[in-house]
């Protein structure tokens, strides 16, 4: 607000004047803030105003500028300190008056332009220096005992594996996307690992195989997390101390440390999702210079981190839920600028189609492409994927096959269940415990190739071998009733009355009969889905049915899991619901008949669309059978956030090389409370604005407003939508899934209490205080976290020793809930 010196103030006055307020109309609103003068009581600002409209003190033409702001009072006859410089500058003659002419010939002396430039300069020098310190910190903690324990630790069993198959191009199945164990494949063929380590089961030595390249690799993208948050809430605070305490609160985090080092898709998976949010709010702060270098640079990047996060989990859809609820929003308000011409408004709806949509969308099909190619060898994943997508893996049976095209009496086949991740059709002599149906040789269906995979096609009514040289070939045709008799046990696939291991209503399915000769209940209608009876059964291609003759229910596989008893093979029933469905619809895949003449298989080959479409749906519902394994800590999402119960990684017992996966108490449930304060404090902000209420100008003026809800909110968003989701999923939960979330939960905490202590400091102290108390407090939370980091560190480096029950234990007195586990 800039006021007519001569009209207003008498000489030698010293006051502090707040600028215009903010207001919904066109009134002033005054505030009635006292004025002091060195000998004068205290005015009301409108009262001394209106008394000194009519009573010159300054030259005519004299302007000061009256700042915004709480400035002490003026002791004795001289100006503070403060005051001194905040009325420098425009208001340089006047100030001379005020202060002295030693003062003021100091002042005149000085560039106002050059002593912003250097404090801008030292600003910036500052911050690249803080941001060499937290990123040297992060390295040194992740990297720090990275080769210890020399053996394989939980999930490096599954992983590290999985990176040797890279190596050795042989292919396998997961039940997440390939860019995760592509990148640690790669790491460990770059530092000389050979890929013939076995993985077989944690507590295995690594011995002269090199791991510390893989280690490594996931060790070097976890350290960058801390600086990506760090510099997110930067960017979205504009305070350093908002930065400095969410880098401490994830650097000191003793979970956060854990997972860094080990062979796993956690560090790969966040450093992408961290990566993503970033490059979102540093686009965002282009907004005043959109089309330009930076805007694409950072736009396209946004893209690449989606691309990536979703190549490594399927848990990268929440990011890029975030980034385009952030893109909608973006849209809309632009959208509301009339200043925008329909060209210009179509050139930002382009933009961010081709880096949002366009770009990821490409590179993930590249994650895929690659995948394929590198992974050109036969290995244990083939038994998820269909007959045909088998045929262009090298080793497979079916990989330049040719086997005869149309099924015969007679011929040794497998059958494979059409549901993804069904498998074969199987039996073993094992026969269904006492009390599950009729004590008879089990019947399942098995993911693998295997010799009790194999079935003999016979006619219903005679035992007669149809292999015989001198019987004609007599092919199966839709409509046939035919028996198949199990090739290792001589027992035919059967069907009764008897209720289903684990589904209700649906008919158990056994192998019954000895040497082929059974009885009528082992007699199945074989059709083929579409076609008209009469017609040739075709090898690979024709989608058949198997209807029970007596019972008139269908063949089918339910996918669920069969107890110990069961192998853990999965269940295969008759149901009397004769709808189509995947789980009763199988195909002829294997096929060897000696009187009959091969076809190649090479027309049978599907296209990378077809195979990326199976590959997925094959992902989907392996993530939706996992099951929790011998051991395991499962958990439920409740847990997570309050951190009950952790997640042991190595070690069992005072003798072992104990590494416990468990957040730092203090940062988790500082995270926590913060969750909870910032719902009250961001409603009432929220609130308060909607209803025109008159914020202070200390909450308006910086900004503070705006960093709590929409820096805090863009963090509370992403927290929301990397938690919640997975108390909708069906599929087991382990500890380490709600990592991704305490990101954004650090970020939050650090944005908050920023925000509260500066309040509290502009509150409860004058100004020559509150930089003390802001300071202080910042400080206290550092020092707080660290100290916590120092107490429950070799929860994450490692113990050896007593249990924590122990008084000798280095972990005496840290055991705060029983559920913890160390």
């Amino acid at each position: 607000m800039l006021c007519d010196t001569s009209r207003l103030l008498p000489a030698g006055a010293a006051t502090t004047l707040p600028a215009q307020p903010r207001s919904r109309g066109s009134a002033l609103r005054c505030r009635r803030r006292e004025l002091h003068f060195p000998g004068h009581p205290a005015l009301p600002f409108c009262d001394f105003l209106a008394a000194q409209l009519t009573r010159p003190s300054f030259p005519p033409g004299r302007r000061v500028i009256l700042r915004r702001g709480r400035m002490p009072p003026v002791m004795g006859g001289s100006l503070a300190g403060s005051e001194r410089r905040a009325r420098r500058g425009r208001c340089g003659p006047q100030a001379a008056r005020a202060v002295g002419p030693d003062v003021a010939a100091e002042d005149a002396a000085r560039s106002p332009k050059r002593l912003v430039q250097g404090s801008r300069r030292f600003k910036a020098a500052g911050g690249w220096a803080l941001l060499a310190v937290v990123t040297l910190l992060s390295f040194a903690t992740r990297f720090h005992r990275l080769d210890e324990p020399p053996h394989i630790c939980w999930d490096e069993t599954h992983f590290g594996k999985m990176g040797s198959y890279y190596i050795n191009r042989t292919f396998f199945f997961d039940v997440h996307p390939p860019l995760g164990k592509m990148l640690i494949g790669l790491a460990g063929y770059l530092s000389g690992y050979d890929g013939t380590f076995l993985f077989q089961k944690p507590g295995d030595k690594y011995e002269h195989h090199s791991y510390m390249g893989m280690r490594g690799f996931c060790a070097f993208l976890g350290s960058w997390l801390i600086p990506f948050a760090y510099l997110t809430v930067l960017e979205v605070s504009k305070s350093l101390p908002a930065a400095l305490l969410t880098a401490a609160l994830l650097t000191f985090d003793t979970g956060c440390l854990t997972l860094s080092q080990y062979i796993l898709l956690d560090p790969i998976l966040m450093f992408f999702i961290m990566a993503a949010m970033l490059s979102m709010v540093k686009y965002n702060s282009c907004t005043d210079r959109p089309f330009s270098a930076s805007w694409w640079f950072w736009l396209s990047l946004t893209g690449i981190s989606l691309a990536g996060a979703l190549g490594v989990k399927f848990v990268g859809l929440f990011i890029i839920l975030q980034v385009g609820l952030n893109t909608i929003s973006d849209l809309w308000h632009l959208f509301g600028d009339l200043s925008l011409s329909l060209v210009t408004m179509g050139k930002h709806l382009i933009a961010r189609i081709l880096c949002l949509i366009v770009l990821p969308l490409a590179l993930y099909m590249a994650i895929f492409a690659v995948h394929f190619i590198v992974l050109n060898k036969s290995g244990p994943g083939d038994g998820f994927f269909s007959s045909a997508f088998q045929a262009r893996l090298s080793g497979n049976n079916l990989h330049n096959a040719s086997i005869p095209e149309h099924l015969a009496y007679g011929s040794v086949i497998t059958v494979k269940n059409l549901r993804m991740a069904s498998g074969y059709l199987h039996s073993h002599r094992h026969l269904y415990p006492e009390g599950i149906g009729a004590r008879q040789q089990q019947v399942t269906t098995y993911l693998h190739k295997d010799y009790n995979n194999l079935w003999i096609v016979k006619k219903h009514n005679t035992n007669s071998d149809p292999l015989d040289p001198s019987l004609p070939v007599e092919f199966v045709r839709h409509g046939d009733i035919i028996r198949l008799e199990h090739k290792e046990t001589s027992r035919n696939l059967h069907s009764h009355y008897h209720e289903a291991p684990l589904t209700r209503k649906h008919y158990q399915v056994t192998g019954y009969g000895i040497n082929g000769t059974g009885d009528s209940n082992d007699f199945w209608r074989i059709e083929v889905v579409n076609r008209k009876f009469g017609n040739r059964i075709k090898v690979l291609r024709s989608r058949i049915r198997l209807i029970h003759l007596v019972t008139g229910c269908v063949l089918g596989s339910s996918g669920k899991v069969l107890p110990k008893w069961g192998w853990e093979q999965l269940e295969v029933t008759c149901t009397p619901y004769l709808k189509e469905t995947l789980n009763s619809i199988w195909n002829v895949e294997d096929h060897f008949n000696p009187k009959l003449p091969n076809i190649s298989l090479d027309v049978l080959k599907p296209s990378f669309p077809e195979i990326l479409l199976e590959s997925h749906m094959v992902m989907l519902r392996g993530n939706n059978g996992l099951k929790p394994k011998d051991n395991d800590f499962t958990s439920k999402p409740w847990h997570w956030p309050i951190n009950y119960q952790g997640l042991r990684f190595s070690g069992i017992n005072d003798t072992d090389f104990r590494v416990y996966l468990l957040g730092n108490p203090v940062v988790w449930w500082l995270n926590l409370l913060s969750i909870a304060l910032y719902l009250l404090t961001g409603s009432f902000t929220a609130v308060a604005l909607q209803r025109g209420v008159h914020l202070p100008a200390e909450v308006e003026d910086p900004g503070l407003s705006q960093v709590l809800l929409r820096g805090g909110g863009q963090a509370l968003l992403g927290w929301v939508l990397h938690y919640f989701p997975f108390f909708l999923m069906g599929r087991i939960l382990y500890f380490h899934h709600y990592f991704p979330a305490m990101l954004f939960s650090s970020m939050l905490t650090g944005i908050l209490w920023d925000t509260l202590l500066r309040l509290c400091a502009w509150r409860l102290a004058p100004s020559s205080l509150a930089r003390g108390i802001h300071v202080g407090g910042i400080l206290s939370l550092l020092l707080g976290t660290a100290y916590s980091f120092y107490l429950f560190h070799p929860l994450a480096y490692g113990m050896v020793g007593p249990l924590a029950q122990n008084p000798l234990s280095p972990m005496a007195g840290l055991r705060w809930l029983e559920s913890w586990d160390f």
